[in-house]
């Protein structure tokens, strides 16, 4: 193997380590973020039953992915993070047609009223932090997948 080669192999590993770290820590932080919501019991039972069910599964995925770079776990976490993006896609179209979807206990005014517009710039933002960690798992297995064996 020329100098050159083994450099670009060297980099493209580099580039996937990163690649690996950061879907691990995007994940991680994403689960830490569900587990404070939690805690703070805003939101009604079934809810934190599902966050908490969504940490079961995500956490264990991020360690996997930040030790070995699993594909099982990478695969486990993008369809985890599409699926809670649909999730909170059903909260935001739930809250803003003033159903019982996605609303913080405290205002009684604002539960009548349907969602507020922080509540839903809050799910719209959730919204691009599942897809971008659905984008990450997704381009690190099409950069496994290229990378040549040997």
């Amino acid at each position: 193997m020329s100098a050159a080669a083994s450099l670009g192999r060297r980099a493209g590993i580099t580039g996937i380590v990163f690649h690996s770290r950061t879907c691990a820590a995007v994940t991680a932080a994403s689960c830490l973020a569900h587990l404070w919501l939690v805690a703070g019991n805003q939101h009604g039972t079934w809810l934190n039953l599902l966050m908490l069910a969504m940490v079961a599964v995500c956490l264990p995925c991020a360690v996997h992915i930040l030790r070995h770079g699993r594909i099982s776990a990478i695969r486990q976490v993008m369809a985890a993070a599409l699926a809670m993006t649909g999730v909170h896609a059903v909260l935001l179209l739930g809250a803003g047609a003033g159903g019982a979807g996605h609303s913080h206990h405290g205002t009684a005014a604002a539960a009548s009223a349907g969602a507020s517009p922080s509540g839903s710039l809050a799910l719209l933002a959730v919204m691009a932090l599942e897809m971008t960690t659905a984008l990450l798992a997704a381009t690190l297995l099409a950069r496994l997948r290229a990378q040549p064996r040997g």
